[in-house]
């Protein structure tokens, strides 16, 4: 296998998911298999026994969302039911190519859910923080904002203006004061002296 890498293109399935193989970069499991994310080669990994299967393109970077991981994304549609964005950050990594993200209503929020409405929580062009689920499509991710601590974390008026939050509902522009609602982000600072100064 060393001589020739076993090539494999994005949503194909690689093997089975189980004690002794599992998925890595570059993958995702679903249904007791392993697939790949890209168009790239297959490696494997092994630690403490169990075989890690990795998906590496060339010359680009191998970084791609994972279940749990905390995005950076921004919205361009919104319906009643959900919202897309693009995936453009995981943690502090800048993405050099998009993932396509949807939020659906049902995980904006953690309480009162069936409360949500998308149009009062977002808004297209809204630069929100989220956490990714599992994987069910292969290529769209489901995003939850349901944490305190997700949400929006920029945004502008419709005149064009910055926003700034005021509560955990509310955001007001810089230069008309007029309010907005939204799903607003606490963001915490990463170093706790931060909160002092």
């Amino acid at each position: 296998m060393k001589n020739e890498p076993l090539l494999c293109l994005p949503g194909q399935r690689l093997c089975l998911s189980d004690k002794t193989h599992t998925s890595g970069q570059g993958t995702y499991e679903r249904q007791g298999y392993i697939y790949s994310m890209l168009a790239g080669t297959v490696d494997i990994v092994e630690k403490d026994g169990v075989q890690i299967v990795e998906v590496h393109t060339k010359g680009e970077q191998t970084i791609v969302p994972v279940q749990g991981d905390i995005v950076t994304a921004q919205v361009y549609i919104i319906t009643q039911q959900f919202c897309k964005c693009f995936i453009k950050c995981v943690g502090d990594t800048v993405l050099r190519r998009h993932f396509r993200g949807v939020l659906r209503r049902e995980d904006v929020r953690a309480t009162e859910k069936d409360r949500v409405e998308i149009y009062k929580s977002f808004r297209p062009g809204d630069i929100i923080l989220a956490r990714i689920l599992p994987i069910t499509e292969a290529h769209t991710y489901q995003l939850s904002t349901a944490e305190n601590e997700l949400g929006v974390v920029i945004a502008h008026s419709e005149h064009g203006h910055p926003l700034v939050p005021i509560s955990w509902t509310e955001m007001q522009c810089t230069k008309t004061f007029v309010k907005e609602p939204r799903k607003v982000a606490k963001v915490v600072p990463e170093n706790p002296k931060d909160m002092e100064t």
